[in-house]
């Protein structure tokens, strides 16, 4: 039977968002998939902008309801970590039991990003955790985002494919997507 796979990511924000999400649904169904996501269907009219984003939210929530699995994009964006968004459907397919698997065009792990933000200057306190100049702790687990994110994906049997796209192909290049597909066609077809 053919598996469907929820593709999260923030592609819907780039201004080629209907290409690139034409371009990775492509290549799911390549791999066997049946792809889902946002943007597949038309959205039904609301009076306000709330109520839009209700119904768009409603809308993403049944595709995943209907997915077997997810791959999520957890590329950092606007910021040193992953969209929020794209973090909300993982962990909504996790609470599911669903099949999870994620993938970042950053070779950098979330430590080093963290670092990157505070210019370098962070360092271990008495205990040996480190800190930044604001006196917020660093997480420093050697993953490539957030512990509840990756450790999720892990801890279910997904995997987290890394990366490393040039800067400015972060969110078009498709090889970590590729890899990431082809090891979720191999546990789930």
């Amino acid at each position: 039977m053919t598996k469907k796979i929820y593709l999260a990511g923030p592609e819907v924000f780039l201004s080629n968002a209907r290409e690139m999400l034409d371009r990775k649904a492509a290549l799911a169904r390549e791999a066997g998939f049946i792809p889902l996501s946002p943007g597949d269907l038309a959205i039904p009219p609301a009076a306000t902008k709330l109520e839009h984003g209700c119904n768009i939210n409603a809308i993403d929530e049944q595709m995943m309801l209907e997915a077997d699995g997810v791959i999520a994009n957890l590329t950092p964006f606007r910021g040193i970590a992953a969209d929020t968004g794209t973090t909300y459907e993982l962990g909504f397919m996790c609470a599911l039991g669903k099949h999870v698997f994620a993938y970042t065009n950053v070779a950098d792990n979330h430590f080093t990003r963290i670092m990157n933000h505070y210019h370098g200057i962070a360092a271990p306190d008495d205990e040996g955790r480190y800190r930044g100049p604001d006196g917020l702790s660093v997480e420093n687990f050697d993953m490539a985002d957030n512990l509840m994110l990756h450790g999720g994906v892990l801890r279910r049997g997904g995997s987290f494919i890394v990366g490393d796209a040039k800067p400015d192909e972060i969110y078009t290049d498709l090889s970590a997507f590729k890899e990431c597909l082809k090891v979720a066609a191999e546990k789930l077809l």
